[in-house]
């Protein structure tokens, strides 16, 4: 393998690590920062569970219209290009283009469903219309010969034609997205000083009275609710809760 092999071969599996990366690192910083330290990070995730851990998740990426919409378009691109690269684009070589292409079209018309349900239907639109064209980009790759359909890997030579060129347009946008973007974007999220859940004020007892507070709702318990006491910076229970439409925590990192 040369050197031009092993670069290409780096930042492919650079592109396809960063979405585990960031679904896994991003939101232990999102609970971290939002609640001012590890340690409360750690009281609070003993109160939602492990598996709420998919809830946090969900807020940051599903609700953030911008972040949602870069993830889809490279998690699109990345599951295409890997089912091309291990027998996808030799197997429908014979395949009518015009079937490649439908076929191609039902994973982005799904994610745009999914991101304009939550984010509008503009949203959802642009998400559509970018994840079906970095996947036409990939098809662009093999029929154009930029990629070879028997191992996946691009071809030495030089782009020739329009075609070839805006394939290998494609190719690079998608790895600015999903190496330098999608990161970017998420670690923004993750210190924003917004809350991960819903905000609401109750009245908590901690020793001295009933008093309102406003809380991080974990964790729903009969008619109240199990939260992170913003003001004083525990877990405490809550009664007779109202929804709380300020989601802002603490300021965001870049006016701290």
């Amino acid at each position: 393998m040369d050197e031009r092999e092993r670069a290409e071969g780096w930042r492919s599996s650079a592109a396809h690590v960063t979405v585990p990366a960031v679904l896994a690192a991003v939101p232990a910083l999102k609970l971290s920062w939002t609640l001012g330290g590890g340690g409360a990070a750690r009281d609070a995730l003993a109160v939602m569970g492990p598996g709420n851990w998919f809830d946090i998740i969900t807020d940051m990426f599903l609700f953030e219209p911008l972040l949602a919409t870069v993830l889809a378009v490279v998690v699109s691109h990345a599951v295409y290009a890997y089912i091309a690269a291990r027998g996808g684009a030799a197997a429908r070589r014979n395949t009518p283009a015009p079937a490649v292409a439908g076929i191609a079209a039902l994973v982005p018309a799904a994610l745009a469903l999914v991101v304009g349900s939550f984010n509008g239907v503009w949203w959802g639109l642009a998400c559509g219309v970018l994840a079906y064209v970095v996947r036409l980009g990939v098809i662009a790759e093999y029929a154009t010969g930029r990629r070879h359909a028997t191992t996946g890997r691009r071809s030495k030579e030089k782009a020739g034609t329009r075609l070839q060129r805006a394939a290998d347009v494609l190719w690079i946008a998608v790895l600015v997205l999903g190496v330098v973007v999608l990161p970017l974007l998420s670690l923004t999220a993750a210190v924003d000083g917004r809350s991960w859940a819903g905000v609401v004020r109750c009245d908590v007892d901690t020793g001295g009275g009933a008093e309102r507070a406003r809380m991080i709702e974990l964790e729903r318990k009969g008619d109240g609710v199990v939260g992170w006491d913003i003001t004083h910076g525990e877990v405490a229970n809550g009664n007779r809760c109202a929804t709380d439409e300020d989601d802002v925590v603490r300021a965001p990192w870049w006016r701290g």
